[in-house]
C-alpha cells in the first residue's frame, strides 16, 4: 500500500478476515470517500490497491463495472445497479484457480437471471393478461401467459443466455448432479453379485440415460424441482408476497405437484419483475448473497466452508447514481436488514466526497441533516488514520441492531462509510510501503477434506476393494465385487484344484463347479441340479405356505484323483424321484436343497455347519438326508446336526456306533456289525470241517484319511473270523498314493509267504478291487489257488463284466460282498420304477429295472426311500410338522412299498441298533467264458426282520 490510509485500512481488513476464519462475522459494506473533493482520484487508487492486494492474498475477489453507463443505455439507476450484478454469476469473474479451493457456483443466481431474461423475451410482449385478475378472460390470460413463460424457460433450458463454452460448464454441472444416481445404479447391480465391470457399465449407462433425458430440446431439465435453486425459489419467504396460495411442496416422489408448484411460482415472481421497482434488484442481491451462503457452508459434503477461510470481496471503483452503485448499496443494505441472515460478502466502495451523502437513506441530494454522519464525524476526531480505525468495527457492529430499526430514517445500517483525510492518502515513501495479511495456516479440513485426499482414499478403498473382492472370489462359489454367498465355499479337492461345498441356497449351481467327473456323469449331475431348483421353484410359486424342507447332503464334485460322481448323481436322481412322487400326491409339498460334502465327503465338517446355519434361518427344513460315508468327521458332523435339533436319515451310511451314539440318527444301511455277521455264514461254510484254514484282513490304511468306513469294517470282519475259527494272520494295511492302491509289496508277501490264506476280509474300498484282483491273479502261490475274498458293501457300487461294467475278478478268485439294498423281492411290490420311468427324462421306455444300470448298485433306491421316510414324518396327517415334531415321528413311520422293501423305524430303540434292514450276499467269479459274474447268494428285503442262515447263503 502506497498510502498511510491503505496501510492502516489493509490492515483492519486483515483482521476481518482472520475474524472469518473462526466464526461468521456480519460484513459491512466499506465506502471509503475523502474529506476534500479534490482527494477523489486518490480514493479511487486506494480501492485499485486494496483489490490488487486481496487478489495477491488469494482472496476470492469481484470487481463491478462502475464506469459510466453509454448514452444509450437505461437511465434508471435501478436498472443500472442490476447491470452491475449481471455479470457476478459467472465464477471466472471471482478469481482464477489460483484462489482457494474450486470455483464458486451461481445456481440461485442464475435462476433469476433466466427469469428475468424470459420475462423481457419479446415474445412475451403480447402474452401479458390484460383483463382484471380473477375475472374469467383474466384467469385463461394468466394460464396462457404462464405457458408460454415456460415454454420460454424450456427452451433457455431455465438458464440465462450463455457462450457455448458455459454451456458446455452446464452440461458438465447436469451430468455431476446425476452422479449419485449412477453409484446407486451400480451399487444395486452390485446386490446381484455380477462381475466387476457389469456394475460399473449398470451406473455409467444410467448416468447417460439420464442425461440425455435431461437434454432433450424443448423440455425442461430433469428433476428440475429437486435441484438446489427450485427448492430455495419455492420456499424463501423474500418470495412469498409475491405467491398467490400456491403449493411450496417439493418431494421426490410427487414431480406433478412439484412442477406445478415451481411454474406457478416462476410466473408470480416474472409479474413481478415485469412490474419493475426494486424488487427485481433486490431478488438479484437476495440470490448472489444466498449463493455465497451456500459457497460457504461449513456444514456441506465437500467442507467446503472450512477450506475458503477467506471472505469473498466486490469491489466498487467509483460507485455514483448514475452508475447504479448508490442504488446497489442501498439493495445490499435492504436486503440484509430483511433477511437477517448474515452472508460472507464484502463490499469495499469507492465514492466521490459529494456523493457520499447520498448513502443516507431517503436522502437523495445535498447535505445530510444535522447529526446523521455522527459515525463519521467520531472517528475524524483522533489524530491518526491508524487510531481512528482501531474500534470502528466493533462500534458498527454493535450498533448494527439498532440501525436496522424502521425508525433509524437516516443512515444505511450496513453501510459504514470512512472519511480519509487529506494527509493520509499522501504517498509515503517506496521505502515505506506495506502490504498486510492475516496470519495464514492451512485448515485441516483442506489438508483432510481434500480432492488430493478424496483421491487417496479412493485409491485405497479400490485397493481394499480389490483384495476383498479377490478374497471372495477365492474363498466363496458366487461372489460379487462387495458381496458373496457365504452358504458355500471353494475349498480344496484332492489332487488340487478347489470345489465347491455347502448347501446351495440361492444360484449356486455345484455341477457348474465341476473340473473332474467323466462327461456323462458331470451331465446326468447338472441335469438333476436343474430338475430340483426348477421343482423347488414351482412350490415356492404355487404352495409358499404348505411346504417342508429337505436337505440333502451328498458328494456333489470330484477330484480329479478319483473323477468318478456315480455316488452323488444317483443318490440324488432317488432324492429329485421322490420330491416329485411326493408333489404329485400330498398336499404338503416339499422343497429340496442341496449339500455338497465334497469328494468323498471331504468337507463334511462344513457342510454341517452350513446347514445347521441355515435352519437357523428356515424354520421349514425338517431334516436331512444322506452324508452316506463313514469318516472321521461323521460323530463331529452328527453332532452338529443335533444341536441343531436336525434329524438325518442316511441311505448307504453303514456305521454301527452313530445310532448308538445319537437319537437323531437313522439309516437305511445295514450296520457294518450286520453285515460281517453275515458274511460270516459264507466264511463258516468257507472254513469246512479240517483243520482251520489261514484267513487275513487286508484293510486301507486310513492314517492320512478322513476315512473310518474301512477301519469299521477291518475291525468286525477280523473278529468274524475269530469267531468263525480261522487262524488269522497278522493284518496287513496297504496305502494310497495320488488315488492308486499300493499292494504289490502286500501281494508279493501274502503269496510268497509260507502261510498262504484260503479267505482274505478285504477292508477298502470299490476303486481298490481291481488292482488287488490284478496282483494276486499273476503271483505265484495265489495264481493256481482257491482264494475267498470277503468284503463290505462299498463293493456294491462296482460294474461287473457281466452286467456290462468295468470290474471284474481273477481267475480263481471268488469274490464274497455285502449290498444295502434287495432290489429284486421288493422290484414286484412298489412303484418305484414305475415312477422312475416317468419323472426321470433319461430313461427310455424298458430301461427301469431293479438290475439296470443307474439302479442295481441300489443307491438311488435308498436315497429315495430315506427321503419318503424324512417326507412322511415332517408331513404327518397331511399338515406340515415342525423340525422337533419330524424327529419324534420318525420313530412312528412304517412305509410299505418302497424300493428296497417296507421302511420301518418303530422298532428303533434310542441309543441302540435296529433290525430289520436290506441286506444281499452277492458272489462274483470267473465264467469259463472268462467273464465276471454277480450272482445273489441269499437277501433280505427291508422290513424283515428273521435273520439269514447258511442254508439260504449256500455257496454249493
Amino acid at each position: 500500500m502506497s498510502t498511510g490510509a491503505g496501510v492502516d485500512v489493509q490492515r483492519q481488513l486483515e483482521s476481518l478476515i482472520q475474524d472469518f476464519r473462526a466464526g461468521d462475522p456480519p460484513m459491512p459494506v466499506i465506502v471509503l470517500h475523502a474529506e476534500d473533493a479534490a482527494d477523489d482520484d486518490r480514493v479511487t487508487e486506494l480501492v485499485d490497491e486494496l483489490r490488487e492486494g486481496q487478489q495477491s492474498h488469494g482472496t476470492r475477489l469481484a470487481v463491478a463495472p462502475t464506469e459510466p453507463p453509454q448514452e444509450d443505455a437505461d437511465p434508471d439507476p435501478t436498472a443500472q445497479a442490476v447491470r452491475l450484478l449481471r455479470d457476478l454469476g459467472d465464477s471466472r469473474k471471482w478469481g482464477d484457480r489460483s484462489a482457494s479451493y474450486r470455483p464458486y457456483s451461481f445456481p440461485r443466481l442464475g435462476l433469476v437471471r433466466a427469469l428475468q431474461d424470459a420475462t423481457d423475451d419479446p415474445e412475451m410482449d403480447g402474452h401479458w393478461p390484460t383483463a382484471p385478475p380473477g375475472t374469467p378472460d383474466g384467469n385463461a390470460q394468466r394460464e396462457q401467459a404462464q405457458t408460454q413463460l415456460l415454454r420460454i424457460l424450456a427452451r433457455q433450458r431455465w438458464r440465462p443466455g450463455r457462450p457455448e463454452r458455459r454451456n458446455r460448464q452446464a452440461l458438465l454441472n447436469d451430468v455431476q448432479q446425476f452422479l449419485p444416481a449412477g453409484v446407486l445404479g451400480a451399487l444395486t447391480s452390485l446386490l446381484t453379485r455380477p462381475e466387476w465391470y457389469v456394475a460399473v457399465l449398470a451406473g455409467i449407462g444410467l448416468m447417460i440415460l439420464l442425461a440425455a433425458l435431461n437434454h432433450v430440446p424443448g423440455r425442461a431439465p430433469l428433476f428440475l424441482w429437486l435441484r438446489r435453486e427450485s427448492r430455495w425459489f419455492l420456499t424463501t419467504t423474500f418470495l412469498q408476497s409475491a405467491a398467490r396460495r400456491q403449493s411450496t411442496s417439493v418431494r421426490l416422489l410427487r414431480p406433478v405437484r412439484s412442477w406445478r408448484a415451481i411454474a406457478a411460482r416462476a410466473y408470480d415472481v416474472a409479474e413481478a419483475m415485469r412490474e419493475g421497482g426494486v424488487f427485481p434488484l433486490q431478488l438479484h442481491v437476495l440470490a448472489l448473497f444466498e449463493d455465497l451462503r451456500d459457497n460457504h457452508r461449513r456444514a456441506s459434503w465437500d467442507l467446503r466452508g472450512l477450506k475458503r477461510t477467506r471472505p469473498p470481496v466486490l469491489i466498487l471503483r467509483q460507485v455514483s447514481r448514475e452508475n447504479g452503485g448508490i442504488e446497489l448499496i442501498r439493495a445490499v443494505s435492504d436486503v440484509r436488514s430483511r433477511r437477517s441472515e448474515l452472508d460472507p460478502l464484502l463490499i469495499v466502495a469507492g465514492v466521490a466526497a459529494d456523493d457520499a451523502p447520498l448513502l443516507d437513506r431517503g436522502t437523495d441530494t445535498g447535505t445530510p441533516p444535522n447529526g446523521v454522519n455522527s459515525r463519521s464525524q467520531l472517528l475524524s476526531r483522533p489524530a491518526r488514520l491508524q487510531q481512528r480505525l482501531r474500534h470502528w468495527y466493533d462500534e458498527w457492529a454493535g450498533n448494527l441492531r439498532a440501525d436496522q430499526s424502521p425508525s433509524r430514517t437516516n443512515a444505511l445500517p450496513w453501510v459504514l462509510r470512512i472519511a480519509l483525510p487529506h494527509e493520509e492518502l499522501n504517498q509515503l515513501r517506496q521505502a515505506d510501503w506495506r502490504c498486510v495479511r492475516a496470519r495464514h495456516r492451512p485448515p485441516v479440513a483442506r489438508i483432510v477434506w481434500s480432492a488430493y485426499s478424496l483421491a487417496l482414499v479412493l485409491a485405497l478403498a479400490a485397493t481394499v476393494g480389490v483384495v476383498h473382492a479377490r478374497d471372495l472370489h477365492r474363498t466363496y462359489c458366487s461372489a460379487g465385487l462387495l458381496t458373496a454367498d457365504r452358504d458355500t465355499e471353494l475349498r480344496p479337492a484332492p489332487g488340487g484344484g478347489t470345489e465347491c461345498v455347502g448347501i446351495s441356497t440361492g444360484d449356486v449351481r455345484f455341477g457348474s463347479h465341476l473340473k473332474g467327473g467323466s462327461d456323462s456323469e458331470g451331465g446326468r449331475l447338472r441335469e438333476l441340479e436343474k430338475l430340483v431348483h426348477a421343482e423347488n421353484a414351482k412350490v415356492l410359486r404355487e404352495n409358499p405356505r404348505a411346504y417342508v424342507t429337505v436337505v440333502y447332503a451328498g458328494p456333489l464334485s470330484s477330484a480329479t484323483v478319483d473323477p468318478s460322481l456315480v455316488k452323488g448323481a444317483e443318490e440324488l436322481a432317488g432324492v429329485y424321484l421322490a420330491q416329485r412322487v411326493v408333489n404329485e400326491n400330498y398336499r404338503v409339498k416339499l422343497r429340496v436343497l442341496l449339500a455338497n460334502g465334497g469328494a468323498d465327503m471331504g468337507h463334511q465338517r462344513f457342510t454341517a455347519d452350513a446347514i445347521a446355519e441355515y435352519a437357523e434361518r428356515d424354520s421349514t427344513v425338517v431334516g436331512v438326508v444322506g452324508f452316506g460315508r463313514d469318516l472321521q468327521s461323521s460323530p463331529d458332523v452328527t453332532r452338529r446336526l443335533y444341536e441343531a435339533g436336525l434329524p438325518i436319515v442316511s441311505g448307504t451310511n453303514s456305521a454301527t456306533y452313530l445310532p448308538k451314539d445319537f437319537s437323531n440318527w437313522f439309516s437305511l444301511a445295514a450296520p457294518d456289525e450286520h453285515q460281517a455277521q453275515a458274511l460270516g455264514l459264507v466264511a463258516q461254510q468257507l472254513r469246512g470241517t479240517g483243520e482251520a484254514p489261514y484267513a487275513l484282513v487286508l484293510a486301507r490304511d486310513t492314517k492320512a484319511s478322513q476315512d473310518r468306513y474301512t477301519s469299521e469294517q477291518a475291525h468286525y470282519g477280523g473278529e468274524m473270523l475269530r469267531e468263525r475259527g480261522f487262524r488269522p494272520l497278522p493284518s496287513r494295511t496297504y496305502q494310497v498314493a495320488n488315488g492308486k492302491p499300493e499292494l504289490r509289496v502286500h501281494a508279493e508277501s501274502i503269496c510268497r509267504g509260507d502261510d498262504v490264506p484260503s479267505v482274505i476280509y478285504f477292508a477298502g474300498r470299490v476303486e481298490d478291487i481291481g488292482p488287488l484282483m490284478t496282483q494276486l491273479g499273476v503271483e505265484p502261490g495265489c495264481a493256481n489257488r482257491e482264494i475267498s475274498i470277503l468284503t463290505g458293501d462299498d463293493l456294491s457300487k462296482a460294474k461287473f463284466s457281466g452286467t456290462g461294467g468295468r470290474d471284474g475278478v481273477a481267475p480263481r478268485i471268488t469274490l464274497y460282498h455285502a449290498a444295502l439294498a434287495e432290489l429284486r423281492e421288493a422290484a414286484s411290490g412298489t412303484a418305484f420304477y414305475q415312477d422312475a420311468a416317468q419323472h426321470l427324462p433319461w430313461l427310455e421306455p424298458g430301461e427301469a429295472t431293479y438290475d439296470a444300470p443307474g439302479f442295481a448298485s441300489g443307491q438311488t433306491a435308498l436315497s429315495h426311500d430315506a427321503t419318503r421316510a424324512l417326507y412322511w414324518a415332517g408331513s404327518l396327517g397331511d399338515v406340515r410338522q415342525s423340525r422337533a415334531a419330524t424327529w419324534v415321528n420318525l420313530r412312528n413311520v412304517k412305509l410299505e412299498g418302497m424300493a428296497t422293501g417296507t421302511i420301518d423305524f418303530t422298532d428303533a430303540p434310542l441309543y441302540g441298533e435296529r433290525h430289520g434292514h436290506s441286506i444281499v450276499l452277492a458272489r462274483v467269479r470267473r465264467t469259463p467264458e472268462g467273464l465276471s459274474m454277480a450272482e445273489v447268494l441269499c437277501s433280505r428285503p427291508a422290513g424283515v426282520e428273521r435273520a439269514l442262515d447258511a442254508k439260504q447263503c449256500s455257496i454249493e
